[in-house]
């Protein structure tokens, strides 16, 4: 089969930050309450004029311009969001538009916080049998638009934002090692957005989920990395979703990964659902760069309760 290597990486994130000093004022909360809980300290929040399409675009346009391919070189656009403002037309095509990409494949999927390796996987599988050559993966949600603004366990943890891949097909070996995905859809309801459930905000039993990933992340963290036949020990850097600081800090020791660089962009940008991923890894990269094909283990879980994560060599551009 066809290999897939990444190109390179983007992120866009609105202007405005917002310090745990502001959600003081919204609701019965503190900083250190913040900090001890989740590893917060600041996050960013769109504007009205600031949408999943337009923050989306941004992000694959700094992806594109580090790749140097050009809107005409991609043949697949996939958008991964649980926040898109529109039924139809999908993101990706909107998105597609924006930046004048045309006669290519335009989907969507909403696979909630863990939809970015999702559509890695899709992306990879799709160049490893031909059906594209250059795939552009974007993750972008506002999920300020479906927060409750007076429940103080949620409204800490959203933000807004995006990021981008651009995938390409190579005659090497491949960089983009099999996906583990799964769901444990008895959990579904643990992290919601629902119009039957505060009135269509988001929610969630952060208990269940903590638990989730305290007994069965590492052991799912890995497999993934053996599918991938490598040690822990090779791990360049570790990605997971920038859901919380206390489950992101430990994973390396517990699957035996200290080496590995680990991105802990939560504290800085708060929980972006399926922009987490890609944005995550492109500031990280924008201060330590890794060598080229260096393995990076990316690994989300959320809504569902889904998961799915990867192995993936670092940039060729960065």
């Amino acid at each position: 089969m066809i290999g897939t290597r990444l190109l390179a990486v983007g992120h866009h994130q609105p202007a405005r930050a917002v310090p745990n000093s502001e959600l003081e004022t919204m609701v019965d909360t503190n900083d250190e309450w913040i900090q001890r809980r989740v590893g917060i300290v600041e996050r960013r929040w769109a504007g009205p004029d600031e949408t999943v399409v337009t923050m989306g675009a941004e992000a694959a346009r700094m992806a594109l311009t580090k790749s140097g391919l050009s809107a005409g070189d991609i043949d697949m656009v996939i958008v991964a969001t649980c926040t898109a403002q529109d039924r139809s037309p999908n993101t990706a095509s909107q998105i597609s538009l924006a930046l004048g990409i045309s006669g290519h494949a335009a989907l969507d999927i909403n696979v909630a916080c863990s939809g970015f390796p999702h559509a890695v996987a899709l992306a990879q599988q799709a160049i490893a049998v031909g059906s594209a050559s250059n795939a552009l993966v974007i993750g972008t949600e506002k999920l300020t638009d479906f927060t409750d603004f007076t429940d103080r366990t949620t409204c800490v943890l959203t933000a807004d934002g995006a990021g981008a891949f651009v995938l390409s097909a190579t005659e090497e070996e491949t960089q983009v090692s099999p996906v583990l995905w799964g769901s444990i859809p008895e959990m579904g309801s643990a992290v919601r957005i629902s119009p039957d459930e505060h009135d269509n905000k988001f929610s969630q039993d952060g208990k269940a989920v903590f638990r989730w990933t305290t007994f069965e992340l590492p052991e799912i963290a890995r497999t993934v990395v053996e599918r991938a036949e490598l040690d822990p020990s090779e791990l360049a850097a570790i990605v997971l979703h920038q859901a919380n600081l206390r489950i992101i800090t430990p994973l390396a020791s517990k699957i035996g990964a200290e080496q590995a660089v680990v991105a802990t962009d939560v504290t800085e940008s708060g929980n972006t659902s399926a922009a987490s991923i890609p944005m995550a890894l492109s500031k990280l990269l924008s201060t330590t760069p890794l060598p080229p094909g260096a393995p990076i283990l990316l690994f989300a879980f959320g809504g569902g309760l889904s998961y799915a994560g990867q192995v993936i060599g670092a940039p060729l551009h960065q």
